[in-house]
């Protein structure tokens, strides 16, 4: 089966979308900042909406993503996702 990678961009673009539909806005309306902790390995996501911001934690992050790969990818939302800090892509999600 072949590994699919959905960049840092499409992993921010889930994150708005699944935020606008909790939060009630625009997932336009929606900022996001994606971030990696070096010292615990852990990733996470800053959202800010309306002027406030909401930390959220890395099942957060699936969850998004697994609307965005049913709903804007046609693929099945419970493959495996692992989210890996690259070099190159920044912080990218691998679905196998």
């Amino acid at each position: 089966m072949e590994k699919i990678i959905i960049p840092e961009q499409d992993i921010i673009n889930a994150i708005c979308v699944y935020t606008s539909r909790k939060k009630q806005v625009r997932p336009e309306d929606v900022e996001v900042e994606l971030m990696y902790d070096d010292d615990h390995g852990g990733f996470s996501a800053e959202v800010f909406v309306a002027g406030r911001s909401q930390i959220l934690i890395p099942i957060n992050i699936i969850e998004a993503l697994r609307i965005w790969l049913a709903e804007y990818m046609n693929r099945d939302p419970y493959s495996g996702i692992k989210l890996v800090l690259d070099d190159e892509e920044g912080i990218i999600a691998e679905i196998s």
